[in-house]
């Protein structure tokens, strides 16, 4: 009696009036008085009234503390008290904190309201607080810039070494397996006193959505295609980008010093993909060139300029800039880092810049030589510093006023995106909830004119060979989780398009639980540990306390410089996991020619007379027995002899006699097989394309 009066007063405590918020209208735990005997005389005690019309409140995914407290009138207070006594830990809540969809019926439910979720309204428009490009400048204030050139072609066609012989350096020396896996921006100043931009993108199969951004953030693009090669997979596709881009086109016919060289084939091949150069009455100027010895460079370069002066390319040279992300990476003094092509304005430091769902205040401005720049006009390529978070590779640069106004664009940005994510969510719901009701009703016609117990019987046997979801066996103990670390926000995007094309679940699954950019880090290795996964690095290093402790801890570390070598690695990884393949390989055969019955005890047995024409047959192997090329039975022997005596093996010419171990009539002329099972490794059916 006295714990159980100790146990009241407590509770007592945790809901003192005192302790509730000022706008709560109840306590959410009430303690109830022991049950006392009714003394006849004593007035019966009034229950009050349960009021039924409960409190609605409008919930929705992702709600934070102060969004939830605000949308049933209470305090932040209250939903802290509403969570005491659950799992979870209420001293880390904040008013922003985001709660779980579990919580936020838990909170609901306890205040004694009614939750509903919020309906997405077309007509509910919020007020548009994103930035936007300023209107076109007047072309009173508009200077001429430079034109920015994007280099495109199949792999090892000599792109990157084009680029070296015009800015005289040694780029490509330094590339990994001698191919470009970047974009690089470079500024070259001609001898005339002429500037050009060029970009340099990948001609890796692997890098199909760098080709399409430096397409589209360029102003001409120049087609290198070896002229001993020809046109090639990555040519083709690098046509397709400029055309869609709609920007001119100028071939560069490379490796025109070899003697298999053949230009005319090329501008020939090149008519099948509406690329007509001037010679064949096209308006494409064609240029032969060799890269390495640096011939005719200086044509290619007149050309560009010549076209840059059709184009008559025009910028404003001041007010707030306006650019685009080309390529993105974490720098280990820097932080995050990106190289951006201005498009118009004067880029400066101290600006407050907008790209994609994050901002900067730009601390830094780097060249392509790493060089400090104070500023920098259209059409230059510069490292921006200064990010809060590092933008996607491709996102538009916009400057804005203020930090504040910053804030408030992503702040935008974010809502809008996470208000896509929900209706999509929606729709998708929408849609399977209407299949299963589809489907309900057309089973429920089938069985319209049945008693209820008829139906209930009929669904029993339906379901009955069905597996429950616990049964179920699932490829979990055959998955290989994957962390990816790569040195620039395209890399990484080239990676997990390879990983998105993969489509062997069936042998094995394969997932990316966590992606970024950066050297591999302790966190990383957690992360593998706690999944059971691998971590695979491109073009990033692990320090030698890392690759100890991936060691201790088992982890599989893979790092690469090169893309196909990465994707070659991934591949063995998934063959490895795979079980063997049984393969049955014969080693023996024999035909039937008589057929005997003998009797053991009481069990009658058939015994084939067989002559072994092709190997031997080994009683402790498998075998397998076989009427018109069709398998009729496979097992293992109950008795093989030779005359009368019991052998393990029959080699090829001898007779024998043998049994099988279940009932399996024989007949003349029957083929019986001696099989070896053998474990061939599995290979996975996955092809990532190149």
């Amino acid at each position: 009696m006295m714990m159980i009066s100790s146990l009241v007063r407590r509770v007592g405590r945790l809901v003192h009036p005192a302790l509730l918020p000022a706008t709560s209208p109840a306590p959410l735990f009430t303690c109830r008085t022991l049950a006392s005997k009714q003394v006849k005389g004593d007035r019966k005690e009034q229950r009050p009234k349960v009021n039924r019309n409960k409190q609605e409140v409008e919930i929705w995914q992702r709600m934070t503390v102060e969004a939830l407290a605000r949308a049933m009138d209470r305090d932040f207070d209250h939903i802290v008290e509403a969570l005491l006594n659950t799992s979870l830990d209420v001293d880390c809540l904040e008013p922003d904190s985001v709660l779980d969809e579990r919580w936020i019926k838990e909170v609901v439910t306890r205040s004694g309201m009614k939750f509903r979720w919020a309906k997405l309204s077309e007509s509910q428009e919020r007020e548009d607080r994103d930035a936007v490009p300023r209107p076109p400048a007047d072309q009173s204030r508009m200077v001429q810039r430079p034109p920015v050139v994007t280099i495109m072609g199949h792999v090892d066609h000599g792109k990157t070494t084009l680029l070296d012989s015009l800015r005289k350096s040694q780029i490509a020396a330094k590339e990994a397996g001698g191919i470009t896996q970047h974009i690089g921006a470079f500024r070259v100043e001609l001898p005339t006193g002429e500037s050009i931009t060029f970009l340099d993108t990948p001609g890796h199969a692997a890098f199909s959505a760098m080709r399409a951004r430096g397409a589209h953030a360029t102003d001409m693009v120049i087609l290198v295609v070896a002229a001993d090669d020809g046109v090639m997979k990555q040519t083709v596709e690098s046509i397709q980008h400029a055309k869609q881009a709609a920007v001119p086109i100028i071939v560069a016919v490379n490796k025109c010093d070899k003697p298999q060289a053949d230009p005319q084939r090329v501008k020939l091949e090149l008519l099948a993909h509406d690329v007509v150069c001037e010679e064949l009455g096209g308006d494409v100027q064609a240029i032969h060139v060799s890269a390495l010895k640096g011939d005719n460079l200086q044509a290619l370069v007149e050309a560009t300029v010549a076209l840059a002066e059709v184009l008559e390319l025009k910028a404003e040279p001041d007010g707030p800039v306006e650019g685009v992300v080309i390529e993105s990476r974490t720098d280990k003094g820097k932080g995050p880092a990106t190289t951006a092509i201005v498009q118009r304005g004067a880029l400066k430091r101290g600006s407050i810049l907008v790209a994609g769902k994050t901002w900067a205040k730009v601390r830094y401005l780097f060249d392509e030589k790493g060089r400090a720049v104070k500023e920098a006009g259209p059409s230059m390529a510069v490292e921006v510093i200064g990010w809060k978070e590092l933008p996607s590779a491709g996102d538009s640069i916009l400057e804005v006023e203020s930090e504040q106004r910053a804030r408030e664009v992503v702040d935008w940005r974010n809502q809008e995106a996470e208000l896509q994510r929900m209706r999509a969510g929606q729709s998708a719901i929408q849609v399977k909830q209407k299949e299963h009701l589809d489907e309900y009703r057309k089973q429920r016609e089938g069985l319209a004119h049945l008693h209820w117990r008829q139906r209930s019987a009929l669904n029993y046997l339906n379901t009955k060979g069905k597996l429950r979801p616990s049964e179920q066996t699932s490829h979990a103990d055959l998955s290989l989780p994957l962390i990816i670390k790569a040195d620039v926000d395209g890399s990484l995007e080239a990676i997990l398009s390879i990983v998105d094309t993969y489509d062997a679940q069936d042998q094995c699954g394969l997932a990316v639980v966590h992606s970024g950019i950066g050297d591999v880090s302790e966190n990383d290795l957690n992360m593998a540990v706690t999944f059971g996964g691998s971590v695979y690095g491109f073009n990033v290093a692990a320090g030698k306390s890392i690759q100890q402790m991936a060691a201790r801890q088992g982890v599989p570390l893979r790092l690469n410089a090169v893309i196909y070598q990465l994707v070659e690695q991934l591949k063995a990884e998934l063959n490895s996991k795979l079980p063997p393949l049984l393969h049955h390989n014969t080693v023996g055969e024999a035909a039937v020619r008589a057929v005997f019955h003998v009797t053991l005890g009481k069990k009658k047995m058939a015994v084939a007379g067989c002559r072994v024409h092709k190997g031997q047959l080994d009683r402790k192997l498998r075998f397998r027995l076989l009427r018109g090329g069709e398998t009729l039975w496979e097992g293992s022997l109950e008795a093989l002899k030779h005359h009368k005596d019991e052998v393990g093996v029959v080699k090829v010419g001898m007779e024998c006699g043998l049994s099988l171990d279940s009932d399996v009539a024989f007949n003349v002329g029957d083929v019986i097989q001696c099989l070896e099972e053998l474990d061939v490794p599995q290979v996975t059916t996955w092809d990532p394309g190149f």
